[in-house]
């Protein structure tokens, strides 16, 4: 279930870091986010849907991979990000 290409190029332009930009850790995280979002809602309903749970669970990991690696980076592009998306704390 991809992202809808407009919902996806209106992510890209919210969290892009320069004009150019697409592929920036703070862009990979939003983007991760909505998908994992959607496979969120869809297994609701598909309760036995091992096969997507799965992708949802790897797509979490690299969610938080990503996390780690702008915490460690830039902390306070990462404080920021997180209070924009409403993660964690």
């Amino acid at each position: 279930m991809p992202i809808a290409p407009a919902r996806k190029i209106q992510i890209v332009g919210d969290f892009r870091r320069h004009g150019s930009d697409s592929g920036s850790p703070e862009v990979q995280i939003a983007l991760l986010t909505q998908r994992i979002a959607e496979l969120n809602e869809h297994l609701q309903s598909h309760k036995k849907d091992n096969h997507n749970r799965r992708g949802l669970i790897l797509m979490v990991g690299k969610r938080n991979r990503l996390l780690r690696y702008l915490a460690r980076t830039n902390r306070d592009g990462y404080l920021a990000l997180i209070g924009r998306l409403g993660l964690r704390k």
